[in-house]
This record gives C-alpha cells, sequence and structure tokens, in this order.
C-alpha cells in the first residue's frame, strides 16, 4: 500500500515538472497557493521523500504492490 501511495506522489511531482518545463507553470504551487506556501512546500516534501522511499524499487525484481 505504501509503495503506491510513493509512486503516485512522484506521478504528481513529475508532472508538475512537465508542466514547469513545458508551460512554465508550477501546478502545485498554483492549487496550493504559491510555490513557496506552506502546503506546496508539504506536497513537495512529501513527493521528495515519496522519491527516496521507492528507490529500493529500482534494484528490485518485484512488482510495486
Amino acid at each position: 500500500m505504501w509503495n503506491k501511495i510513493a509512486l503516485v506522489l512522484v506521478i504528481i511531482g513529475a508532472l508538475n515538472w512537465g508542466c514547469v518545463a513545458l508551460f512554465a507553470t508550477d501546478v502545485v504551487g498554483f492549487i496550493f497557493g504559491g510555490t513557496y506556501s506552506v502546503f506546496s512546500r508539504i506536497i513537495f516534501g512529501l513527493v521528495g521523500l515519496a522519491g527516496i522511499f521507492l528507490i529500493p524499487t529500482l534494484f528490485s525484481n518485484k512488482n510495486v504492490d
């Protein structure tokens, strides 16, 4: 279950970075009141922690459950 939650957060982060690259728009920042608002920073922190949490799956032969 935690792997799926982490994967969703990483996908949200990836899509946000794609929007920044293609459209110069920070969607998470837009939704939560600016890039440097407390809520945006919490979301960015959770995305970062999810990425760290998923690092071992790179070296695992199992699927994300």
